[in-house]
This record gives structure tokens, sequence and C-alpha cells, in this order.
């Protein structure tokens, strides 16, 4: 057999097996006994929930904080709210799409969630919880659906993803504290 045959051999044996090992996924998911595609994201901010929202709710800032996120554009008027759409050049391992969303949940101060409606299906839904008056608790649940392979795609992605929007929150939290502290050092110094 020449070395051709055995790597064309060998493509379509790993092309079966993902094929069947997505089936047997989409089974289990669909009986509701599958993996959860879900991932799943929290972090305490030392900001009152209000300055929190400011920032989560700043569609144009979202790149600052989400480092993936190369660009975003919002494409109806007037200020956000649910029905908005926007698009977002996104960048991971080298890979870009234009990622198209929908605000699907629009609830200030505690809820902000969109639906991803272009190459990638799916969802992702922030909620704010107060844990006091100067700490807010971030917790992000983002689904995406890949368009090849959409069952194994979510498990393959999920951990990887997970991490990189677990930095994401991070960037978030510094972000936010810095703004709140000088805000705060701001106010202060204007009082004294």
């Amino acid at each position: 057999m020449s070395r051709l045959a055995r790597l064309l051999l060998l493509g379509a044996t790993g092309l079966g097996a993902a094929v069947a090992t997505e089936r047997w996924l989409g089974s289990l998911i669909a009986a509701g006994e599958g993996p959860d595609p879900v991932m799943k994201m929290a972090i305490a901010i030392d900001a009152p929930i209000e300055a929190v929202w400011e920032a989560v709710s700043d569609i144009e800032r979202q790149p600052l904080w989400m480092h993936e996120m190369k660009s975003v554009r919002l494409l109806t008027p007037g200020p956000a709210g649910i029905g908005s759409r926007g698009e977002a050049d996104v960048r991971i391992f080298l890979v870009g799409v234009v990622d198209l969303v929908e605000i699907d949940v629009y609830d200030p101060p505690v809820a902000f969630g969109i639906r991803h409606v272009g190459v990638f299906a799916g969802s992702g839904r922030i909620a704010l919880e107060a844990l006091d008056a100067g700490r807010t608790l971030v917790r992000w649940d983002e689904r995406l659906v890949p368009p090849l392979f959409p069952n194994l795609g979510q498990l393959v992605q999920k951990p990887i993803l997970g991490a990189i929007f677990q930095a994401d929150l991070e960037r978030l939290k510094e972000m936010v504290e810095a703004r709140h502290a000088e805000a705060i050092g701001g106010a202060g110094a204007d009082a004294g």
C-alpha cells in the first residue's frame, strides 16, 4: 500500500470515527444524558454592582477585557437593549470569524445576554449579584455551537475556551477594580 493510500485510509477512518462520535453525543444530549456543553465561569469583583454593570454592558469597550474580541460594532441604532444586534471580529488561535449576535437579555444591573446568530450558534449569559455594597459576583455562562461537528466541537472547545473566558473575567476584574479605586480616590480628594 502506498504512503498516499495509507494517509487516505487513516483520514477516512478518523472522519468516520468523528461522525460516529458526533451522532452518539447528539443522541446522549438529546436524551438529557450527555455532558453539559455550557462553559461556566465566575469571579468576585471588589466594586459595587452598578460599576460592574457599567463595564459589562458597555459593548463597544468589551474588547478591553475580552482579548479574543478584536473589535465590535453595533448594527442597530439607539441605546443597547433587547433586540440590538452587533458583530464582533473574534480571533482565537489564529482563527478569525465575524460573530453576529443579538441581545436577548438586558436587565440592568443584573443580567446581560446574547444569542450567537452567525457562523457559531449558541448563547452567552452574564449575571451579576451584589454580594454586599462593595462586592459583586459575576457569573458568565457561554455555549458556542460550531458549524461542523457541533456536539463533538462543543466538548473539545469547552476546556480551552472556558479557560480563555475565565481569563477575560480576570481582566474585567482588574479593569473595574482600578476604575472604582480611581473614582473613590477622586471623590475622596474632592471632598478633602
